[in-house]
Parts: C-alpha cells; sequence; structure tokens
C-alpha cells in the first residue's frame, strides 16, 4: 500500500522519477508491517534492496571475467571453456551466499512469534518471551526469553527506521496484550 502521494513505502521522496521507482517497488518487494493489528510480519527493506543488486552485480562481474579469460597464461596453463563455466559458478555461488542475507522475517499474532534469521528460525510463544528490546545503537531488535537468553530479530533492522520502529512497538503491543490477559506471562517473572 502506497502513501497518498504515490511514493512507494520506503522510498524516499526525493528520489527522482518513474523507472527509478519502479526498480525500487520491485527490489523492496517484500512482506509489510500487516494491516490487521492483530498480526505483525517483517522482512528488512534496505538490506533485501543491497543484497539483490550486490548478488546481480557479483554474477555480472564473474560472468565478464570467465568471459574474458581465454588462451594461455604467461605460466603455461590454458583457460578453457571449463574454467569459464567454474567462474560463473562460482559467481553463482557467490549470488546464493549474498540473497541468503535476505532470508530474515518475523511474524507475530496473538500465540506467539515466528523468527526467521539468516541461519535458524524460532517459533515462540509469548509466555516464552520476556521483553522485545531495540536499543539505541543496536543493528536490530531482539527478544528477551524468560530464560535470559537473547535473540536477534534480524528482519527489524536499524536501517530501515520508521518501518522497523512500527514493527517493534506492534510487536510490544502483541507481547503486552498477551502479557495482560488471564493465563498470559508476567512481565515482571
Amino acid at each position: 500500500m502506497s502513501p497518498p502521494n504515490g511514493t512507494p513505502r520506503g522510498l524516499p521522496d526525493t528520489v527522482g522519477s518513474g523507472w527509478i521507482r519502479c526498480v525500487w517497488r520491485h527490489l523492496a518487494d517484500s512482506s509489510d508491517v500487516a494491516d490487521d493489528p492483530q498480526v505483525v510480519m517483517a522482512r528488512p527493506r534496505k538490506a533485501i534492496v543491497v543484497c539483490r543488486l550486490a548478488a546481480g552485480l557479483v554474477v555480472l562481474v564473474f560472468s565478464a571475467v570467465a568471459t574474458a579469460l581465454r588462451g594461455e597464461t604467461e605460466g603455461g596453463g590454458v583457460f578453457g571453456l571449463a574454467d569459464q563455466v567454474a567462474m560463473v559458478g562460482l559467481g553463482l555461488l557467490g549470488a546464493v551466499g549474498i540473497l541468503m542475507f535476505t532470508r530474515p522475517r518475523v511474524e507475530a499474532d496473538r500465540r506467539g512469534i515466528r523468527v526467521r534469521n539468516v541461519i535458524g528460525s524460532y517459533t515462540l510463544t509469548w509466555d516464552l518471551v520476556r521483553g522485545v528490546r531495540f536499543g539505541r545503537g543496536a543493528p536490530w531488535a531482539s527478544l528477551e526469553l524468560v530464560n535470559d537468553d537473547l535473540l536477534p530479530v534480524m528482519a527489524i533492522q536499524a536501517a530501515d527506521r520508521d518501518y522497523a520502529v512500527t514493527a517493534v512497538r506492534r510487536v510490544r503491543s502483541l507481547h503486552a496484550g498477551h502479557s495482560s490477559v488471564p493465563g498470559g506471562s508476567d512481565p515482571k517473572a
């Protein structure tokens, strides 16, 4: 959903005309903080754009290098078709590694929270969560668990500014709503 002035969410008003907005819209296509106040879904916006661009650039550079590698080297080696295919393959592997950083996602509802980070996924009921942290200078939000562990929520990143603040506030309100119902967790525990 776009703001009234037609600027896609997450795109500064100062960013240029049609094609830039179109490219931004497709690169930043990610689940948004849901309109339903009882459901929160979020993904890192800027990280997705940067990673998609970087992955494309890596494939492009490795492909260009692969096509430039032909013939004999000074040491007597020969670059053939197999070497070129291997270079493109390395570029694709690098791109997949970069795209792993687009994996983080968080989904929260009245029953609990599901966190997917670059490596690992967690499904927690609100009873296991003591609080939601997003401290000044922290790169992303984190969940403080009742066993004193901290679980990073890489889907809510400080680089996303207002989007991240909105997502954290909504996750906190879901957590607070659970804590205030009978049978909910005691926030002082």
